[in-house]
């Protein structure tokens, strides 16, 4: 059975811990993302948060209700990192590259944190907020309804999409990950044109290209097919365009 989650105001309240802080749902979560970015995902476990924290594991129960809310809400704070500052424009395009390049930015720099959350859907306030912000984006710039959540659909899964697929590579032992950007050097510059043309002919691009994230390249296309869209509903009188 589900332990009783305490109310916010009413833990605040509670004594102190030995260490003399007063436990609360973001000081856990801050302390778990530093877990995670010190031990990796097999490191975040109630006993270790415990100990980080100053207290018996079975008090983090007061404030979730096990470990899976607990990922849920991390994944909830980096997309509360990604929205704040952040204020709509009034340009479309524009908002709704902003608010991709924060969201993947902020999962990036949490990169083991990223791979355990980006693929969940938490249904948290922060979470809603992104939802909301990037709907009404659209629809302020006249997509209809279909559109609007076709667009949504493309744009916030791309997103995270990116932001799992950067994180992974960001989350592999440092040597791991300097043999697989040193393999675009080392084995696909080498290969004959006789063989592999269209890779010989790109090696150095690639070389280059493909060590970086892909994801503001892919933003882009998305965006502009999106506006596309938007431009023939325009032409043919059923929305405007901004």
């Amino acid at each position: 059975m589900p332990k009783r989650v305490v109310p916010e105001e009413r833990r605040r309240r509670r004594r102190p811990t030995k260490s003399g802080r007063v436990l609360s749902e973001t000081l856990i979560v801050e302390t778990a993302l530093r877990l995670l970015r010190e031990h990796g995902g097999a490191g975040l476990t109630a006993r270790r948060l415990g100990l980080a924290l100053d207290c018996d594991p079975s008090t983090l129960y007061r404030y979730f209700r096990g470990m899976d809310e607990l990922t849920l809400a991390i994944g909830d704070a980096l997309i509360g990192r990604a929205l704040h500052g952040w204020r709509p424009t009034g340009r479309w395009r524009a908002d709704l590259r902003a608010v991709g390049l924060r969201i993947h930015a902020a999962y990036v720099s949490h990169p083991q944190a990223a791979v355990l959350t980006a693929s969940r859907v938490s249904g948290r306030a922060n979470e809603l907020a992104a939802d909301e912000a990037v709907l009404d984006v659209l629809r302020t710039a006249g997509f209809p309804l279909p559109e609007t959540v076709r667009v949504y659909h493309a744009f916030i899964d791309t997103t995270l999409a990116f932001a799992a697929l950067d994180a992974a590579s960001l989350a592999l032992p440092g040597a791991a990950r300097r043999a697989d950007e040193e393999m675009w050097r080392s084995t696909y510059a080498r290969l004959p044109a006789a063989t592999h043309p269209r890779i010989a002919e790109s090696a150095p691009l690639l070389a280059t290209r493909m060590v970086t994230s892909a994801y503001p390249t892919a933003l882009d296309m998305l965006l502009e097919s999106a506006g596309n869209v938007l431009a023939q509903g325009v032409s043919s009188g059923s929305g405007r365009l901004r």
